[in-house]
């Protein structure tokens, strides 16, 4: 099977995976760019295949960066099925709805300049409506349940302890009279996050397609800085300020809930216990009616819960806010409170105004949850940024900024590591995705060391056919980038490539000695 890599390759949005089989052609997600103006422009550009040509798509899970396109790759022609988990079909129906919203209204503020400027209007990439028509392809299908596409070509989804219904893609593919299965995990959740079961246990992958958002490091403890966010909570509220967190609506939010849920039971808010709290996004709150509906696939902790009558996502004083004018009340109330609000990356939505309010306020407290991706307003303000702008004003960032890591719901290095470990058969070869240069080579390093397999790094475009590349270690794959000014640091990867290279078959190692030996001396100080 041939895949290429029109996404997610050497960054961490825009999933998007084209694979070929002798007789099939199809996606592996389709989802959104983000990260600022640049990326940003990516969505807008001609998909790099034809969208009339894929017989069917797989969907990991319904975060935008990995559906986000969907209704783009419907609306240019896509007429097969979507094949993703039943809870992720259910989050689908509001998240692309929202999308297509957001499309509009984006659409609609640029062309009010353009006209101003005599230029022509453009359009939306999508619509509302593109995305309720782009609904009717889904097909929803339950954890462990084979979808026979052909006599070569089977696949399944596997829960993958990101969020409420992702899942691991497995693809089975008659090749050369043989099985060989095809891996890929989405996004890979953590252990013992809150609500969702663990990550599955593999019988067998030969080629897995693994991500690395956190390839590089590793979550620790939910603390920051000596702090957690009970301690944030009760910093702040002493103070007599707020606790803004920017979440994302899916999942995120769901388990902060959970959390502050847990605080709140067990009495660790001492004082502050009647603190409000509110869930500042419709479509966060339209997303925890859905995780609600679907508690089957909690895990054991979560589900003795509900089983006692306790349901972890409601407690006194949560305030779900609908309206723009609830929305705008929690900014005129004075009283200490806890707001969750999205986008989780604070590129659009409520949370801006929280920002704009609390941002420049000595005695708030701004807690990030999640990943934020280089070039959005949440990674200026987590940088360390003195000003940045809102809504076209400079607000001083005067609030205590915290990073709680340990909320995020996918897998950090060791996470990862061990899963890979922790399965029944080590694959062939791994191929790493959805992670920045730092983290994806970092983590490249320590699997080749780990395991002794190939682990390769594609480019945007690249294509890969794993199957026929028959164990050669190609020179471009293995050979890290130097990052480190240290020639020393730099002559110590080069002898670590030649070892590696020396435990295999099928290459002409006195050549690329030579090659290393020249690179050596390139590096010697002069």
């Amino acid at each position: 099977m041939k895949i290429s890599f029109y996404g997610a390759a050497q960054m961490v949005t825009g999933s998007c995976f084209l694979c070929e089989t002798e007789k099939k052609r199809f996606l592996v997600d389709c989802g959104m760019f983000q990260g600022g103006k640049q990326l940003d422009e990516l969505n807008y550009q001609p998909f790099p295949f034809n969208p009339q040509d894929l017989d069917f798509m797989l969907l990991t899970h319904a975060h935008i960066d990995h559906s986000g396109r969907i209704p783009k790759l419907v609306k240019e022609g896509f007429k097969g099925k979507i094949y993703t988990n039943t809870a992720t079909e259910e989050l689908c129906g509001i998240m692309l709805e929202d999308s297509g919203f957001i499309q509009e209204m984006e659409a609609e503020w640029k062309n009010k300049k353009r006209v101003r400027k005599g230029l022509e209007e453009i359009e939306p990439m999508y619509t509302v409506q593109d995305a309720l028509q782009a609904l009717k392809n889904f097909e929803g299908v339950n954890y462990g349940e084979t979808v026979v596409i052909d006599e070569g070509l089977k696949v399944r989804l596997i829960n993958s302890g990101h969020m409420l219904g992702s899942a691991f893609v497995e693809i089975s593919v008659l090749e050369e009279e043989k099985w060989n299965v095809y891996l890929f995990t989405g996004d890979l959740g953590s252990n013992n996050m809150p609500i969702l079961k663990d990550p599955a246990v593999l019988e067998r992958v030969d080629y897995l397609v693994v991500e690395s958002t956190y390839g590089n490091r590793t979550h620790g403890e939910k603390k920051d800085n000596g702090v957690d966010l009970l301690e944030i909570i009760k910093r702040s509220a002493r103070m007599g300020g707020n606790v803004v967190i920017p979440s994302f609506a899916v999942g995120r939010t769901q388990e902060v809930l959970y959390d502050i849920n847990e605080y709140k039971e067990n009495g660790l808010l001492g004082e502050f216990e009647n603190i409000p709290v509110y869930v500042d996004s419709p479509l966060a709150i339209k997303a925890t009616e859905i995780f609600r509906r679907n508690c089957k696939l909690f895990d054991k902790e979560a589900t003795s819960k509900i089983a006692k009558g306790d349901d972890p996502l409601l407690f006194e004083n949560l305030h779900f806010t609908l309206t723009s004018d609830e929305s705008k009340a929690i900014n005129e109330d004075q009283k200490s409170k806890i707001i969750i609000s999205a986008s989780g990356m604070c590129e659009a939505g409520r949370i801006k105004h929280h920002l704009k309010h609390n941002l420049w306020r000595k005695e708030s407290s701004v807690v990030f949850v999640g990943y934020q991706a280089p070039g959005t307003l949440g990674h200026r303000i987590k940088s360390g940024n003195e000003k940045v702008r809102v809504f076209g004003e400079e607000i001083a960032v005067k609030s205590g900024i915290y990073s709680v890591e340990g909320f995020s719901s996918h897998g950090d290095m060791d996470d990862i590591v061990s899963w890979i470990e922790g399965n029944k058969e080590i694959p062939r070869k791994i191929v790493l995705v959805h992670g920045e240069e730092d983290s994806i080579y970092h983590l490249q390093g320590v699997l080749s060391n780990r395991f002794r397999i190939d682990v390769l790094v594609p480019a945007m475009g690249d294509t890969i056919e794993l199957l026929e590349s028959n164990g050669v270690i190609h020179e471009e794959d293995l050979v890290p980038e130097i990052q480190d000014d240290s020639v020393e640091d730099a002559i110590k990867d080069l002898i670590e490539v030649m070892d590696l290279l020396e435990s295999k078959q099928d290459v002409d190692l006195a050549s690329v000695k030579e090659h290393i030996a020249a690179m050596k001396k390139s590096l010697v100080p002069k």
